[in-house]
């Protein structure tokens, strides 16, 4: 809401040394309480200064004007509450009495940094983003997504890799994977992409062949086709083996590993790949 500057109009000043969209919101919300009121807002996010707070409060002391605060810096706050106490401003700390009476319950001490839920909302999306792009490039659908991953986990079928990409995602890593079918050529974007970020899966014939009939047993189908076959599977195994060493990645035996133990060690070879880059 912005109004023309009058004199007989009480001016909101909204300090913030983050944004400023909470204490924003929250007045606003009480102002609603006050049929017909003629304010004007001033925010002023960003704040680092006492410098920058001395002229806020000097400028509100001029304009009829009361001060709301959600500065988490207490040096920034102590500059505020002694100008503002001295010109007689009307001044309402917004945040504090909220993170006294959580430390009071926690006992913990708050962390005094701005922008932090703005962060943890970044993170938030970033999964989200993630979380898409591992839909998206699951299971070879979009060979292109494999260039614009982060991580790439390659391997025969029923190796796990989508529930590990899906964990990736969680943890905010774009990560895509392509199956190794022996009949069908691997797509030319795997051998593009640089090896430290791409990861292969293997696992035991054994095992993978009763992984494989539990599949079709559940899809009502007859567990003696060739995709639970053990020699197939050898051959394949064998040919996804073939396939990552061209490739140049590492590869991973899943057999009895769980997705949280296979993800650190696929971020481990990541990150040691990265640094030698």
């Amino acid at each position: 809401m912005n109004i023309l500057h009058n004199s007989q109009v009480p001016v909101v000043y909204i300090l913030s040394d983050s944004i400023g969209e909470t204490g924003e919101l929250v007045v606003k919300a009480a102002i609603s309480q006050f049929n017909g009121a003629n304010i004007e807002f001033e925010r002023k996010p960003y704040l680092k200064s006492a410098a920058q707070i001395d002229a806020i409060v000097e400028q509100a002391s001029q304009r009829n004007g009361a001060i709301f605060y959600t500065l988490v810096r207490p040096d920034l706050k102590e500059v505020l509450e002694t100008k503002a106490h001295t010109l007689g401003i009307t001044h309402v700390d917004i945040m504090g009495p909220v993170i006294d009476g959580l430390q009071a319950v926690t006992h913990l001490s708050p962390r005094n940094e701005p922008g932090l839920i703005r962060k943890i909302d970044q993170a938030y999306y970033t999964k989200i983003e993630a979380i898409e792009f591992a839909v998206k490039f699951d299971d070879g659908k979009d060979p292109r997504g494999l260039l614009q991953a982060d991580i790439v986990i390659t391997g025969v079928s029923r190796a796990s890799k989508t529930p590990l990409c899906m964990y990736l995602a969680h943890k905010g890593i774009k990560a895509a994977n392509v199956p190794l079918v022996k009949e069908i050529p691997p797509p030319a974007e795997l051998f593009q992409v640089a090896s430290h970020k791409v990861v292969g899966l293997t696992i035991k014939p054994s095992l993978l062949f009763e992984i494989r009939r539990e599949r079709l047993k559940a899809m009502g189908l007859q567990p003696s086709s060739n995709y639970a076959n053990l020699e197939r599977i050898i051959e394949e195994l064998d040919y996804a083996q073939d396939i990552m060493r061209k490739v140049g990645c590492p590869v991973i035996d899943i057999t009895n590993k769980a997705t949280e133990e296979t993800a650190e060690r696929v971020l481990d070879f990541y990150r040691k790949g990265v640094v030698e880059q």
